[in-house]
């Protein structure tokens, strides 16, 4: 059976004052029904940008979108607006990472779900009141007859967020992209906004695209991760493949600057030395180098070459031979459980 969603060599360039910015570069990953891919990375890295050209959300003035995104066959890269806005809400629906911002000030939440759903369906007004009281119901939110008639700004933060997730909700999507959904939440809410991705997932079959840069959130939701870094894919598998044995010294430093229940509490974090590469200005090679440790161990090739993510199942772009990635990685990892 073929992917629902599958991007083959998505390029994403921006035209700026300074000059043309590749924010994505020869992206490639699939999404199976009822399936959850965690895309995860540091800010910059392009994990929103490409969220955005699934959805052909890019201002075609200022962004070149190249390569190929199909939505069970059917072309999404240069699709006419009209075809994009059926496909918008209906087929693939996004939840956005500040709910305040996505919401109007404006209108009643209930009356901005139920435009949604009419937009889509032409049900009629009645029939879309009933439709938006009932999915705010589902997600959780208490007298949803009455906050229907209510304003974003006199939800709270998880309010708001469980509104946002009803309203990508309300015509049963096939795909739900969850940028950072959790990122200003507390810890409660976070678990409670987790589940519900859960139990939506289960009642639904809906697959899901994860946006995150938190690992944790990674290891109890994703099925599959991909780890972007300087708008390319450095590194794909399972999730127990990806966060059990990383394969890339970028993954692995991302998991070493996590704090561990089977570590010294007192032991200090592992940051990743050094910064994310200016994109108008990426070295030559692997995009990484500047930032790894390990480079000593291949030589100029990381500084000339830029590796290739080419086998199937995991896999990452990486110089090092996979024995010495594999030791190197799971010593560091031990060294740390161990301080």
């Amino acid at each position: 059976m073929s992917p629902l969603l599958s991007v083959t060599d998505l390029a994403v360039r921006f035209a700026t004052n300074d000059g043309q910015v590749t924010a994505v570069d020869g992206l490639n990953f699939t999404l199976e029904r009822a399936k959850t891919l965690a895309i995860v990375g540091e800010s910059g890295s392009g994990k929103s940008v490409t969220s955005l050209s699934i959805l052909g959300l890019h201002d075609p003035r200022r962004t070149t979108v190249t390569g190929s995104v199909t939505l069970d066959g059917t072309e999404l890269v240069g699709a006419a607006e009209k075809d994009m806005r059926r496909v918008r809400g209906r087929r693939i629906a996004m939840i956005f990472q500040d709910p305040l911002t996505a919401l109007s000030p404006h209108y009643t939440v209930g009356e901005q779900l139920a435009d949604a759903y009419r937009r889509h369906t032409g049900r009629t007004r009645a029939e879309a009141r009933r439709r938006a009281v009932d999915m705010l119901a589902r997600v959780g939110i208490p007298q949803p007859q009455l906050r229907a008639d209510s304003y974003a700004h006199q939800f709270s933060g998880g309010m708001r967020q469980r509104a946002v997730i009803a309203m990508a909700l309300m015509c049963e999507p096939d795909i739900l992209i969850a940028d950072e959904p959790t990122t200003a939440l507390d810890v409660t809410v976070q678990a409670q906004i987790l589940d519900l991705f859960a139990e939506i997932q289960r009642d639904l079959g809906t697959a899901i695209v994860f946006i995150t840069h938190d690992l944790g959130v990674v290891a109890e939701t994703a099925d599959d991760v991909l780890v972007m870094y300087a708008g390319r894919a450095v590194e794909r598998g399972t999730v127990r493949e990806v966060l059990g044995s990383p394969q890339h010294p970028y993954t692995c430093g991302l998991l070493a600057s996590v704090p561990r229940l089977d570590s010294d509490p007192d032991a200090d974090l592992q940051p990743i030395e050094g910064s994310p590469p200016d994109l108008l200005n990426l070295p030559p090679g692997c995009p990484f180098a500047p930032r790894c440790r390990h480079t000593d161990l291949v030589g100029e090739q990381c500084r000339t070459q830029r590796p290739a993510l080419l086998s199937v199942g995991h896999a990452a772009a990486c110089h090092l031979p996979l024995v010495t990635q594999k030791r190197l990685f799971t010593d560091q990892l031990n060294a740390r459980s161990s301080a």
